[in-house]
């Protein structure tokens, strides 16, 4: 008998049943079967019962809040909406309404929008979810594969090949994730019901439509991430219109699918966002105690000089000259602690993601891809030697 046969054996009451009969007019009567209930505090299995039963039910009401469930093209921010793209940028309003019928808000977007891995780990386990063996070695064999193409697309724009390989292989491992849900029900989502950044994503679903329309796609048939970021390079719609390139020379900028145009795209949004040609990213560093309470770590901006770092106690080496600009990143570990320097290259990795976890690892997961593929060609040098 399994656990839950056990457990609903365990209800079945055993309680003596009577049988009375009550005499009526006319000779017949009425039987009346009812049982009498004995003295006695409740069974467990009742009250494990009654707490399983209650589980259950939270759990589909969960399950149900958590559908998809058609967007309402009749409320009045969607129906405006519609109307600000015909005017504006004279789609047809009949339309775009027709294809916001189709479109599904998700709950599940706005939970994970709610819970981003750079505001709930620490820089020790952010650094263990990227910087993994798996995607040092599928990292290595995919430069390997593609590095005559990286060479001529990324390497002439000045921005080096690992750092164009490990955005990808953060962003997504390299291509091979590049997201699950329709970006217009993604944005749709973030724009009508996500009051802390509905006007960014009323913006970024603006430039969705338009890029459709420019690359002639089905804005329906598009995939990404919970944010709407689209493609290998994970580009917003409004950075899609304005750095993706067409690197293949086929007359459209594809982010799925042509990876010189991923390769361009990435390197090209580096350079116009100020990447510097052969300077560092980061640099360890070592705090003075004494001047630790002059230290701030937290602002994302280049509001430091390498001299002013020092003096404030950071130790650090860098052949940056003293007036370079520079920021202190603060680097938990488990023992406690740590710090770095980053200099303009690490602030232009932030404009592509805001998060200095995230520009961290693209810097540590570039140094291993190095690292590793320098061994590689060394060992197959060595084996290459009668």
């Amino acid at each position: 008998m399994s656990a839950f046969a056990r457990l609903f054996e365990g209800l079945r009451p055993r309680w003596p049943f009577r049988d009375r009969r009550k005499p009526i007019h006319g000779g017949f009567e009425e039987n009346v079967l009812f049982f009498t209930l004995p003295k006695m505090p409740p069974r467990p299995q009742t009250s494990i019962v009654v707490f399983l039963c209650s589980l259950l039910c939270s759990a589909c009401a969960n399950a149900a809040a958590s559908e998809p469930t058609l967007l309402d093209v009749k409320r009045t921010d969607v129906v405006q909406f519609i109307a600000t793209m015909h005017e504006k940028h004279g789609f047809d309003a009949a339309a775009l309404a027709a294809d916001f019928a189709d479109v599904r808000t998700q709950p599940a977007i706005l939970e994970a929008i709610s819970q981003p891995a750079e505001k709930a780990l620490t820089w020790y386990e952010y650094r263990a979810r990227f910087i993994t063996e798996k995607r040092i070695a599928e990292g290595t064999e995919f430069w390997a594969a593609h590095r005559e193409l990286i060479d001529s697309t990324v390497e002439a724009r000045g921005v080096p090949g690992e750092i164009v390989l490990a955005i990808l292989g953060v962003e997504t491992h390299y291509g091979r994730s590049v997201g699950k849900f329709r970006v217009i029900d993604a944005l749709s989502t973030l724009a009508f019901d996500y009051p802390p950044r509905a006007a960014f994503f009323r913006d970024e679903l603006e430039q969705l439509l338009l890029l459709a329309r420019e690359e002639a796609v089905d804005p329906r048939t598009v995939l990404g991430s919970y944010a709407g970021a689209m493609g290998a390079a994970q580009f917003m719609p409004s950075s899609y219109r304005r750095y993706a390139i067409d690197a293949g020379a086929d007359g459209k900028r594809d982010l799925w699918g042509d990876w010189a145009d991923v390769f361009g795209s990435i390197a090209n949004y580096l350079q116009l966002h100020g990447w510097a040609t052969g300077e560092p990213v980061l640099a360890e560093a070592v705090t003075d105690q004494a001047h630790a309470h002059d230290l701030d770590a937290r602002p994302v901006v280049l509001d430091e000089t390498v001299a002013s770092l020092r003096d404030k106690g950071v130790c650090f080496a860098t052949t940056q000259p003293a007036t370079a600009p520079a920021m202190l990143v603060v680097a938990e570990r488990p023992e406690g602690v740590a710090f770095r320097v980053g200099f303009q290259n690490f602030y232009t990795i932030t404009r592509y993601n805001r998060s200095p976890l995230y520009a961290m690892a693209v810097n540590d997961l570039a140094a291993q891809l190095v690292s590793r593929a320098t061994a590689v060609a060394a060992a197959t040098q060595e084996a290459a030697v009668p």
